[in-house]
């Protein structure tokens, strides 16, 4: 878990850990996007739900504690409104050092970029501070927005997997994405290039 928030100087957004005391704010934004989540997911909908997703995502009390799961909330700077939530979850070591990606955005906050500069953050930290290898997104193919999201912040389609996760009462297929550590250096590479280059001819 990180400590603190996760920030960037340019982003609109900030990221950190849901806190009890974020309860009324979360279950308005569940409430708020029951059609935008229709189908695709079920966030926590409830006090006790919500209450069991912190305990699930609170960092042990024991230093040695291996880190397995991290949930994330992306809020906006301006007002601090809950924008979307990314989870990192089953986090492997070992020769794996890898994790599974989740996610889903609140309305009215979405298609306005807020998720991507979430998950670019929630990334660095992955494979800068963490230091895995890999990171995985299952999404249903339908989901074309969800699909743009993580093709924009680098991921690659690696498979398909037929009947994979339950959604909803069923069994739907998803499509496999992932971003390797070596992708992603590249992309932050070719941005600092971007970004020498534009200095240099203004």
């Amino acid at each position: 878990m990180p400590r603190g928030s996760l920030k960037a100087r340019r982003n609109r957004v900030y990221v950190r850990a849901p806190r009890p005391r974020d309860a009324a704010a979360f279950l308005s934004a569940v409430r708020a996007s029951r059609e935008l989540h229709r189908g695709w997911v079920k966030p926590p909908s409830t006090r006790a739900a919500y209450a069991a997703m912190v305990a699930r995502y609170a960092p042990s009390r024991r230093a040695s504690a291996p880190l397995r799961h991290c949930g994330l909330l992306v809020v906006r700077r301006e007002d601090d409104a809950i924008a979307g939530v990314i989870n990192v979850s089953e986090i492997v070591r070992g020769s794996f050092q890898s994790a599974y990606l989740g996610y889903y955005a609140f309305a009215p906050h979405t298609g306005r970029g807020y998720m991507h500069e979430g998950l670019e953050l929630v990334l660095a930290w992955v494979f800068r501070t963490l230091k895995l290898h890999r990171v995985e997104a299952n999404i249903q193919p339908e989901n074309r927005r969800s699909i743009a999201l993580v093709e924009k912040s680098g991921f690659v389609r690696e498979g398909y997997s037929r009947r994979y996760v339950k959604v909803g009462g069923r069994w739907r297929d998803h499509a496999r994405y992932a971003i390797l550590a070596e992708d992603w250096r590249a992309r932050v590479a070719k941005r600092r290039s971007r970004r020498a280059a534009a200095r240099e001819s203004a």
